[in-house]
């Protein structure tokens, strides 16, 4: 059964559990999705109301973008459990193999892709639902912020998993890539995730 077809109760269950996945990773893509569906709900919750009628075009186009960031994210779950599935073997090879580091190497270089990826449509969730939040009905505002606030952590999260791996990697070249790509990411969004929250805090309070 994939990791997205388990129950709430079951995923975090196998999360709380000393199997390798579902992990940070996967947890991150799911917090992701789960930031952007509320962003998606801003849009659902402005699309026919008269007082937005002159933004309708734009919260749809912004709602279609949210649905494709959220399927995306659950796919990255799995994808994250399938791509670590090598580096846990490679951990598993005696230290004495002349293989080993070529086989480890390799896989540091898979497991890392797919939290970049994360890391990656997390800032994207967080360009739309800043939009959402710009845009979109006050009344929903708050579930705005509250994707920001999931969307930023997710990113976050994510770049953990991309550093504890890096670290690790002898081709220094493709691990300062991969951080410098990882940073930039963080720098911009996380002020992105931040800004949001308090745009939304101050309209809220008033």
């Amino acid at each position: 059964m994939r990791l997205i077809d388990k129950s709430v109760s079951a995923f975090t269950q196998e999360l709380a559990s000393p199997a390798p996945v579902p992990g940070g990773g996967g947890a991150s893509a799911l917090v992701g999705a789960v930031g952007i569906a509320l962003g998606d709900m801003v849009g659902e919750l402005t699309v026919g109301k008269k007082k937005y009628a002159d933004v309708e075009e734009d919260i749809k186009a912004l709602m279609a973008r949210a649905q494709k960031v959220r399927v995306r994210l659950l796919e990255l779950i799995d994808g994250d459990a399938e791509a670590f599935a090598p580096l846990a073997k490679a951990y598993g090879i005696p230290k004495d193999d002349p293989d080993r580091d070529q086989v480890m190497e390799k896989a540091l270089k898979v497991a890392c892709g797919v939290p970049m990826d994360i890391m990656r449509t997390c800032g994207e969730a967080l360009d739309i639902i800043g939009a959402f939040a710009a845009k979109g009905s006050k009344l929903a505002i708050s579930d705005a912020g509250c994707g920001a606030v999931l969307c930023k952590a997710a990113m976050q999260a994510a770049s953990l998993n991309v550093f504890i791996n890096t670290k690790s990697m002898k081709d220094r070249a493709c691990a300062e890539t991969l951080e410098r790509e990882a940073n930039e990411l963080l720098t911009k969004y996380t002020a992105m995730g931040d800004e949001i929250f308090g745009v939304v805090t101050d309209k809220i309070k008033g």
